[in-house]
Protein backbone atom coordinates (compact mmCIF):
# COMPACT_ATOMS: atom_id res chain seq x y z
CA UNK A 1 0.00 0.00 0.00
CA UNK A 2 1.64 3.22 -1.08
CA UNK A 3 2.45 6.41 1.58
CA UNK A 4 2.21 4.39 4.39
CA UNK A 5 1.18 6.76 7.48
CA UNK A 6 3.86 7.53 9.73
CA UNK A 7 3.61 6.74 13.58
CA UNK A 8 4.82 9.96 15.41
CA UNK A 9 6.18 8.97 19.59
CA UNK A 10 6.13 12.61 21.38
CA UNK A 11 8.83 12.09 24.20
CA UNK A 12 8.51 8.37 24.55
CA UNK A 13 9.74 7.17 28.07
CA UNK A 14 10.11 3.56 28.45
CA UNK A 15 12.23 1.84 25.41
CA UNK A 16 10.65 -1.53 26.33
CA UNK A 17 7.22 0.60 24.77
CA UNK A 18 9.23 1.95 21.94
CA UNK A 19 10.32 -2.12 20.67
CA UNK A 20 6.66 -2.79 21.35
CA UNK A 21 5.20 -0.59 19.01
CA UNK A 22 7.95 -1.17 16.50
CA UNK A 23 6.88 -4.42 16.61
CA UNK A 24 3.32 -3.81 16.03
CA UNK A 25 4.06 -1.42 13.39
CA UNK A 26 5.65 -4.27 11.01
CA UNK A 27 2.70 -6.47 12.09
CA UNK A 28 0.80 -4.18 10.11
CA UNK A 29 3.47 -3.15 7.42
CA UNK A 30 4.16 0.11 8.96
CA UNK A 31 7.65 1.22 9.07
CA UNK A 32 8.26 4.87 9.38
CA UNK A 33 8.40 5.22 13.46
CA UNK A 34 9.48 8.42 14.17
CA UNK A 35 10.67 9.80 17.94
CA UNK A 36 10.56 13.72 19.25
CA UNK A 37 12.70 14.10 22.26
CA UNK A 38 12.94 10.03 23.36
CA UNK A 39 13.07 10.55 27.65
CA UNK A 40 16.20 8.07 27.58
CA UNK A 41 17.62 9.01 24.66
CA UNK A 42 18.54 7.29 21.26
CA UNK A 43 19.62 4.69 20.57
CA UNK A 44 17.95 2.31 23.28
CA UNK A 45 19.36 -1.13 23.77
CA UNK A 46 15.85 -1.86 25.70
CA UNK A 47 14.13 -1.08 22.50
CA UNK A 48 16.05 -3.37 20.24
CA UNK A 49 15.61 -6.21 22.59
CA UNK A 50 11.56 -5.67 22.31
CA UNK A 51 11.91 -5.62 18.87
CA UNK A 52 12.84 -8.77 18.22
CA UNK A 53 12.24 -9.25 14.65
CA UNK A 54 11.15 -5.76 13.94
CA UNK A 55 14.33 -4.61 14.71
CA UNK A 56 14.65 -2.97 10.94
CA UNK A 57 11.79 -0.73 12.25
CA UNK A 58 14.34 0.62 15.33
CA UNK A 59 17.42 0.80 13.55
CA UNK A 60 15.76 3.05 10.74
CA UNK A 61 13.96 5.17 13.03
CA UNK A 62 14.42 8.94 13.20
CA UNK A 63 14.66 11.43 16.10
CA UNK A 64 13.45 15.24 16.26
CA UNK A 65 14.25 17.78 18.11
CA UNK A 66 10.51 18.87 17.98
CA UNK A 67 7.25 17.72 16.58
CA UNK A 68 6.99 20.47 13.54
CA UNK A 69 10.84 19.26 12.26
CA UNK A 70 9.21 15.32 12.71
CA UNK A 71 6.05 16.19 10.32
CA UNK A 72 8.47 18.04 7.70
CA UNK A 73 6.67 15.95 5.10
CA UNK A 74 3.48 15.31 6.80
CA UNK A 75 -0.27 16.71 5.04
CA UNK A 76 -1.94 15.05 7.58
CA UNK A 77 -1.76 15.10 11.14
CA UNK A 78 -3.73 12.63 13.63
CA UNK A 79 -3.45 13.23 17.62
CA UNK A 80 -4.29 10.00 19.12
CA UNK A 81 -5.53 11.08 22.70
CA UNK A 82 -8.67 9.88 24.82
CA UNK A 83 -8.78 13.12 27.15
CA UNK A 84 -11.03 15.67 26.26
CA UNK A 85 -9.50 19.21 25.30
CA UNK A 86 -10.40 22.57 25.14
CA UNK A 87 -10.70 22.72 21.24
CA UNK A 88 -12.81 22.63 18.63
CA UNK A 89 -11.24 19.88 16.15
CA UNK A 90 -12.95 17.03 14.55
CA UNK A 91 -12.55 13.78 16.46
CA UNK A 92 -12.56 10.63 14.68
CA UNK A 93 -12.91 6.77 15.97
CA UNK A 94 -9.16 5.05 14.89
CA UNK A 95 -11.34 3.35 12.12
CA UNK A 96 -12.49 6.80 10.36
CA UNK A 97 -8.85 7.57 10.72
CA UNK A 98 -8.01 4.38 8.93
CA UNK A 99 -10.11 5.07 5.78
CA UNK A 100 -8.75 9.01 5.89
CA UNK A 101 -5.42 8.27 5.91
CA UNK A 102 -6.23 5.87 2.75
CA UNK A 103 -8.28 8.62 0.94
CA UNK A 104 -5.17 11.06 1.46
CA UNK A 105 -2.80 8.10 0.44
CA UNK A 106 -4.78 7.40 -2.88
CA UNK A 107 -4.47 11.26 -3.77
CA UNK A 108 -0.61 11.05 -3.33
CA UNK A 109 -0.59 12.79 0.04
CA UNK A 110 1.22 11.54 3.51
CA UNK A 111 -0.42 10.86 7.35
CA UNK A 112 1.01 10.08 10.31
CA UNK A 113 -0.68 9.42 13.91
CA UNK A 114 1.07 10.58 16.70
CA UNK A 115 1.10 9.53 20.43
CA UNK A 116 1.90 10.94 23.69
CA UNK A 117 4.18 10.07 26.30
CA UNK A 118 2.91 7.10 28.58
CA UNK A 119 2.35 8.93 31.57
CA UNK A 120 0.67 12.56 30.67
CA UNK A 121 -0.48 11.88 27.10
CA UNK A 122 0.06 14.73 24.45
CA UNK A 123 0.00 18.28 25.38
CA UNK A 124 -2.03 21.03 23.64
CA UNK A 125 0.69 22.30 22.16
CA UNK A 126 1.48 19.19 20.23
CA UNK A 127 -2.78 18.68 19.31
CA UNK A 128 -3.15 21.99 17.92
CA UNK A 129 -0.62 21.00 15.24
CA UNK A 130 -3.11 18.13 14.45
CA UNK A 131 -5.91 18.51 12.15
CA UNK A 132 -8.05 15.73 13.91
CA UNK A 133 -8.05 14.18 17.07
CA UNK A 134 -8.02 10.26 17.26
CA UNK A 135 -9.59 8.18 19.70
CA UNK A 136 -9.86 4.35 20.35
CA UNK A 137 -13.70 3.63 21.63
CA UNK A 138 -12.96 1.69 24.92
CA UNK A 139 -15.03 0.29 28.12
CA UNK A 140 -15.76 3.62 30.14
CA UNK A 141 -14.81 1.41 33.20
CA UNK A 142 -11.45 1.27 32.02
CA UNK A 143 -10.12 3.74 29.26
CA UNK A 144 -6.43 3.09 30.00
CA UNK A 145 -4.31 1.70 27.14
CA UNK A 146 -0.59 0.74 27.32
CA UNK A 147 1.17 3.16 24.15
CA UNK A 148 1.75 0.25 22.27
CA UNK A 149 -1.32 -1.05 22.70
CA UNK A 150 -2.65 1.94 21.20
CA UNK A 151 -0.31 1.87 18.63
CA UNK A 152 -1.33 -1.34 17.77
CA UNK A 153 -4.96 -0.65 17.25
CA UNK A 154 -4.65 2.38 14.73
CA UNK A 155 -2.17 0.27 12.67
CA UNK A 156 -4.72 -2.47 12.29
CA UNK A 157 -7.38 -0.30 11.44
CA UNK A 158 -5.16 1.26 8.81
CA UNK A 159 -4.15 -2.25 7.67
CA UNK A 160 -7.73 -3.44 7.47
CA UNK A 161 -8.79 -0.41 5.84
CA UNK A 162 -7.04 -1.30 2.79
CA UNK A 163 -6.80 -5.40 3.13
CA UNK A 164 -8.75 -7.52 0.95
CA UNK A 165 -8.41 -10.54 2.60
CA UNK A 166 -11.97 -12.73 2.47
CA UNK A 167 -14.05 -12.39 5.91
CA UNK A 168 -14.06 -16.50 5.60
CA UNK A 169 -11.60 -18.94 3.89
CA UNK A 170 -12.36 -22.62 3.98
CA UNK A 171 -8.86 -24.56 2.71
CA UNK A 172 -9.89 -27.65 0.82
CA UNK A 173 -6.77 -28.19 -0.52
CA UNK A 174 -6.60 -30.00 -4.08
CA UNK A 175 -9.52 -30.96 -4.01
CA UNK A 176 -12.82 -28.90 -5.91
CA UNK A 177 -16.40 -27.62 -5.21
CA UNK A 178 -18.93 -30.34 -5.83
CA UNK A 179 -20.82 -29.55 -9.12
CA UNK A 180 -24.68 -28.95 -8.85
CA UNK A 181 -24.90 -32.24 -11.56
CA UNK A 182 -23.32 -34.15 -8.57
CA UNK A 183 -25.44 -32.56 -5.99
CA UNK A 184 -28.67 -33.46 -7.81
CA UNK A 185 -27.36 -37.24 -8.33
CA UNK A 186 -26.37 -37.13 -4.39
CA UNK A 187 -30.13 -36.13 -3.85
CA UNK A 188 -31.53 -38.49 -6.17
CA UNK A 189 -29.49 -41.72 -4.68
CA UNK A 190 -30.67 -40.18 -1.08
CA UNK A 191 -34.20 -39.84 -1.72
CA UNK A 192 -34.72 -42.95 -3.90
CA UNK A 193 -33.50 -44.89 -0.83
CA UNK A 194 -35.66 -43.21 1.35
CA UNK A 195 -38.32 -43.82 -0.61
CA UNK A 196 -37.76 -47.35 -0.67
CA UNK A 197 -37.42 -47.42 3.30
CA UNK A 198 -40.79 -45.58 3.45
CA UNK A 199 -38.98 -42.47 5.47
CA UNK A 200 -41.99 -40.02 3.87
CA UNK A 201 -44.56 -41.81 5.96
CA UNK A 202 -46.69 -38.49 4.78
CA UNK A 203 -46.79 -38.30 0.94
CA UNK A 204 -47.92 -34.90 1.32
CA UNK A 205 -45.26 -33.59 3.57
CA UNK A 206 -43.06 -35.52 1.39
CA UNK A 207 -41.69 -31.94 -0.25
CA UNK A 208 -41.43 -30.05 2.28
CA UNK A 209 -39.25 -32.80 3.72
CA UNK A 210 -37.21 -33.27 0.69
CA UNK A 211 -36.28 -29.51 0.54
CA UNK A 212 -35.52 -29.58 4.51
CA UNK A 213 -32.76 -32.06 3.56
CA UNK A 214 -31.49 -31.04 0.10
CA UNK A 215 -30.95 -27.40 2.15
CA UNK A 216 -29.25 -29.60 4.54
CA UNK A 217 -26.57 -30.63 2.14
CA UNK A 218 -26.48 -27.51 0.15
CA UNK A 219 -25.19 -25.06 3.16
CA UNK A 220 -22.28 -27.41 3.87
CA UNK A 221 -20.64 -26.48 0.47
CA UNK A 222 -19.61 -29.73 -0.46
CA UNK A 223 -16.25 -30.95 -2.02
CA UNK A 224 -16.50 -33.67 -4.99
CA UNK A 225 -15.04 -36.34 -2.67
CA UNK A 226 -17.57 -35.63 0.40
CA UNK A 227 -20.54 -36.49 -2.15
CA UNK A 228 -18.70 -39.30 -3.38
CA UNK A 229 -18.34 -40.07 0.33
CA UNK A 230 -21.70 -40.00 1.33
CA UNK A 231 -23.08 -41.91 -1.56
CA UNK A 232 -20.91 -44.35 -0.86
CA UNK A 233 -22.27 -44.65 2.84
CA UNK A 234 -25.52 -44.58 1.42
CA UNK A 235 -25.25 -47.73 -0.26
CA UNK A 236 -23.18 -49.20 2.75
CA UNK A 237 -26.15 -48.59 4.50
CA UNK A 238 -28.53 -50.28 1.45
CA UNK A 239 -26.52 -53.29 1.16
CA UNK A 240 -26.63 -53.97 5.10
CA UNK A 241 -30.20 -53.88 5.17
Amino acid sequence: MKNKPAIILVSPQLGENIGAAARVMLNFGIDDLRLVTPRDGWPNPKAVDMAKGAKKVIENARVFESLADATFDINHLYATTARTRDMIKPTLTAKKTAQDIISHSNSGERSAIMFGPERTGLENEHITLAEAITYIPVAPEYTSLNLAQAVSITCYEWFSAGDDTPEQIVDIGNLKQASKEELAHLFKHLESELDNTDFFKLPDKRPKMVNNIRNIFSRANLTDQEVRTLRGIIRSLVTKH
